[in-house]
């Protein structure tokens, strides 16, 4: 029986994060009658959390700031960092197409250098960074849009009040892709409104099945349906499944949205997926109402397993300490959670956590410990007090050397970008002075990276590795042209929005 449709446009975008937002965006920019969809009351998804940082290797606004950068060195860094486990034409669309994506968006997001070096050491890497982020934007200047934007993760999750005077990061990044859309007049954007399945005609996608306010709709997408509705972080069983974690509480995503209804849709149509077991891992402080918060911007302390012994270098970029985390718990030694150990040179906690964790909260719940000793602390997070001695006492040597022969922190620039200290080794502080505090730290992430297999305008590519016709998958709806790694600030949201611009163009000329 044919479908009765309930409304009609050209282009239906799921989603609407930076990347759901930048493909809506240029689609109706073209002319095309764009609606999106969102399932939550707000608009912005994880990208309204981020700090907007864009990986876009080669663009005018980077020159703009006197920064050297290219295709070819983005690129022979990418390929450098991800290998051969994601298609070398996905890297190369990727990258190439990066400044050709600022010139479009340059005028709407007015964009700014963000300095911030890549993750890692390799070829092509750039120093100081290559990032951009749009600048601040007045919120009285999105009016009633307002209302609509997610709150920052420090409001919408722990309830901490919150200036939104001006909007920086993925505030002003999700605000300003508001107003864009908005002075097209090509776009719909609802909220309250969840895909429930693709529908498929001869072979086809021509639209969805969605809900909104209890009612089923049938939405027509004349030339293409965008799947940009993130992955599946906050799907305890899926993240049971795919990656042996014991639930989804402590994912960056807002309780209630990314719970892999994307990735439900795409394999019921037939799409190939990958990389299922990957997130976009950081370690993260426990919080008393059971969610976790991203840390980065390490400034001392260290990290130890059950046994009080350290097992990695803890100034790792978050990713990577994330990867450290999870293979150290899959050796049989408890990494979850881990403990974070400092002493009473630092008042709060030495690194970046939004919100800041209030010390009496976080005793008051088991997740922040503190002892006169060090033995004491060991007794208090049920640790040997042997072992966790001499683990503190090898590490004050190496601060004392400026050498840590363990795990090397602070020889590479990223490790020193944060860094605090005075020593011979600015990455290396001291644990000696009393009182010493302990804080439990788990394996969080800002989402999931993994889904649909794509090809390079981002079409969703079937099992045989046909393009599905009418159907694309972009940000963490489908699976990372980053693989198994976290090359740099901005690599998610920049690709996501890469391939959403790619997407909505494909269909502009034609693509189905």
């Amino acid at each position: 029986m044919p479908v009765q449709w309930d409304e009609t446009a050209d282009v239906v975008v799921v989603g609407s994060g930076g990347a759901a937002l930048t493909a809506a965006y240029t689609a109706a920019a073209n002319g095309a009658r764009t609606l999106v969809l969102e399932k939550t009351e707000y608009f912005g998804g994880t990208s309204a959390y981020s700090g907007s940082g864009l990986w876009l290797p080669g663009n005018h606004v980077l020159r703009r700031a006197g920064v050297e950068d290219s295709v070819a060195r983005g690129l022979e860094y990418l390929r450098a960092v991800a290998g051969d486990r994601t298609p070398a034409a996905l890297q190369e669309a990727y990258v190439s197409t990066a400044p050709e994506l600022v010139e479009f968006l340059d005028p709407a997001l007015e964009f700014e250098f963000l300095s911030f070096p890549d993750y890692f050491a390799a070829p092509g890497r750039a120093p100081g960074g290559r990032g951009i982020c749009p600048k601040p934007l007045p919120a009285a200047e999105l009016g009633a849009r307002l209302a609509q934007l997610r709150p920052p993760i420090s409001m919408d999750q722990y309830g901490v009040p919150q200036d939104r005077e001006t909007l920086t990061g993925g505030q002003a990044l999700i605000g300003r892709l508001l107003l864009a859309l908005d002075r097209t007049g090509n776009a719909t954007l609802r909220t309250g409104t969840r895909m429930r399945s693709l529908v498929v005609e001869d072979g086809r996608v021509t639209g969805l099945e969605a809900e909104h306010e209890g009612r089923t709709l049938f939405v027509r997408a004349e030339r293409g349906v965008i799947v940009a509705a993130g992955g599946f972080e906050r799907n305890a069983e899926l993240r049971r499944e795919l990656q042996g974690l014991p639930g989804a509480d402590w994912s960056s995503a807002a309780p209630g949205s990314n719970t892999g209804d994307a990735l439900a849709a795409l394999r019921a149509v037939g799409a190939a997926v990958d990389l299922t077991d990957e997130s976009w891992w950081c370690p993260a402080v426990l919080f008393p109402n059971g969610h976790a918060a991203f840390t980065l911007g390490l400034r001392g302390g260290v990290f130890v397993n059950a046994v009080g012994e350290r097992f990695a270098n803890e100034s790792l970029p978050y990713d990577q300490m994330g990867h450290e985390i999870r293979a150290g718990h899959a050796t049989g030694v408890s990494h979850l959670p881990v403990w974070w150990i400092f002493d009473a040179r630092f008042t709060g906690t030495p690194g970046m956590t939004q919100p800041a964790p209030d010390p009496e909260a976080f005793r008051a719940a088991g997740l922040w410990r503190t002892a006169d000793t060090v033995a004491g602390l060991a007794e208090r997070i049920g640790v040997p007090a042997d072992v966790l001695g001499k683990t503190v006492s090898r590490f004050n040597g190496f601060a004392a050397s400026g050498v840590d022969a363990d795990f090397h922190r602070g020889e590479d620039l990223y490790d020193r970008f944060f860094a605090a200290g005075d020593g011979p080794n600015p990455a290396l502080v001291p644990i000696e002075r009393a009182p010493f505090h302990a804080v439990q730290v788990v394996l969080g992430d800002l989402g999931t990276k993994g889904g649909a297999r794509i090809g390079v305008d981002g079409e969703v590519l079937g099992e045989d590795g046909a393009a599905i016709p009418g159907l694309y998958a972009i940000g963490n709806s489908a699976a990372s042209v980053a693989g198994h790694v976290y090359p740099g600030p901005g690599v998610p949201l920049g690709s996501g929005m890469v391939f959403g611009y790619r997407a909505a163009n494909r269909l502009r000329a034609g693509g189905r």
